[in-house]
């Protein structure tokens, strides 16, 4: 028996070390020989390549995929320091107040536009990402906020969605409005940055998500201040997946691939495109002008953009790849979702980069929103404050002037005695 226990024991670890030797194998042959001889050809053994993400972003080395960091590392001898943002605000604020030196960030749409107005952005050379030409969509190439493909490279495209869980939703929603329904009172998940908040409330309103139009924003403002007061939203970014996937919300308002995450850990969660209109967005790898070392963030670029390594992150973060060997792969985990490539485009707009007046006017308007100061509560409470502080003035006024005549008529009265007397 024991022999038999013996013999089992050394095969496992057998089994154990082969599998082993084989994983290590399988890794090496992740790149071919040239892809290897051409990173090493560059030079970056040493350096450091500062690379700043959205969280969540890029193939970990989790659920039996590549560490694309790791991998890009190994290829090339550089260093890379990697950190996260949660919205484009802010990495924005970030970049703009000084003080860093990022040598990637990965802006979405907008803020591309709006990084290239102000001059945060350096030209790519496309010399050093020949993956470009090779493998981008021809969708992804020359979109309206970069139409010279000057300073960025599509990385990823999606869609927002509204997500619901079936046990507390008993209808499929079909329209934003049902996150004002106060029968959700503190079941709802909402946008935690600015533009993707406002820009539900202007799908309901039948705005221009890019309006110039001061009184729209403020309209818009009013109407998330009443969603407030009605379904006291919790407002979230990435906490949305354990609190969605937790079943103890009924909504969340977020991006389509993400819902294909979400549903992996909650069966009972389902999503839909609300007939007003989502927010079709794309991401982009750039170049701000606080670079230390160009040369690293664009052979960071052109790897991302190996098909081996955008397979590898489009099956770890569910958005779709600008790569279009992965969109015509068949083995992607999405390539028949419907969340991620619909069959039937949903109606959608794209955010533009606003005027200085207009990201002003959202940004006040937005942290009185949050804080509740447009809310009718809140308004109610300071009428009610005003008209208790108005009642108490008048009152003090008539006691003062009571007193008053009080005093001349004493005044008075004493002068008439004073004038008998003599």
């Amino acid at each position: 028996m024991k022999r038999i226990i013996s013999l089992l024991v050394s095969l496992s670890l057998l089994i154990c070390t082969l599998s082993f030797s084989f994983n290590i194998s399988a890794k090496e042959e992740l790149f071919t020989k040239e892809q290897k001889e051409y990173y090493k050809s560059l030079g970056l053994q040493g350096t450091t390549v500062n690379v700043y993400n959205w969280g969540e972003y890029i193939a970990d080395g989790s659920d039996g995929l590549m560490d694309a960091v790791k991998e890009f590392e190994k290829l090339t001898g550089a260093q890379v320091n990697y950190s996260n943002f949660e919205s484009n605000e802010n990495m924005y604020s970030k970049l703009a107040g000084g003080g860093v030196s990022y040598d990637l960030v990965v802006p979405s749409d907008y803020m591309v536009e709006r990084l290239i107005d102000e001059g945060m952005l350096l030209p790519l050379d496309y010399n050093n990402i020949p993956n470009f030409d090779k493998y981008i969509r021809d969708d992804c190439r020359n979109i309206y906020f970069d139409p010279e493909q000057k300073y960025s490279v599509c990385f990823t495209t999606c869609t927002t969605a509204l997500i619901y869980n079936k046990k507390l939703v008993k209808e499929k929603p079909t329209s934003w409005s049902v996150l004002w329904d106060e029968q959700y009172k503190n079941k709802v998940l909402m946008f935690n940055n600015s533009r993707d908040a406002f820009a539900i409330a202007q799908f309901i309103l039948g705005q221009d998500l890019n309006t110039t139009n001061e009184q729209d924003w403020y309209d818009a403002a009013e109407l998330l201040a009443k969603q407030k007061d009605a379904v006291n939203p919790v407002y979230v970014m990435d906490e949305v997946f354990n609190l969605m996937e937790s079943g103890e919300y009924a909504f969340a308002t977020y991006y389509a691939g993400d819902y294909e995450l979400m549903v992996e850990n909650n069966e009972d969660l389902d999503y839909c495109f609300p007939d007003e209109g989502v927010n079709d967005f794309y991401d982009a790898m750039c170049i701000p002008d606080c670079a230390q070392n160009k040369k690293g963030a664009e052979a960071f670029i052109n790897f991302m953009m190996e098909p081996q390594v955008a397979f590898d992150n489009e099956e770890y973060i569910y958005y779709a790849s600008s790569n279009k060997t992965v969109h015509q792969n068949e083995e992607s985990s999405l390539y028949e979702s419907e969340a991620v490539y619909p069959a039937e485009k949903p109606k959608s707009q794209e955010f533009k980069n606003l005027p200085q007046n207009i990201l002003e006017l959202e940004n006040t308007l937005w942290g009185q929103v949050k804080s509740g100061q447009l809310s009718n509560r809140n308004k109610q409470q300071e009428r009610g404050i005003y008209m208790s502080s108005l009642i108490i003035a008048v009152a003090v006024v008539i006691i003062l002037i009571y007193s008053f005549i009080k005093k001349k008529r004493k005044s008075k009265e004493q002068d008439i005695s004073d004038l008998y007397e003599n």
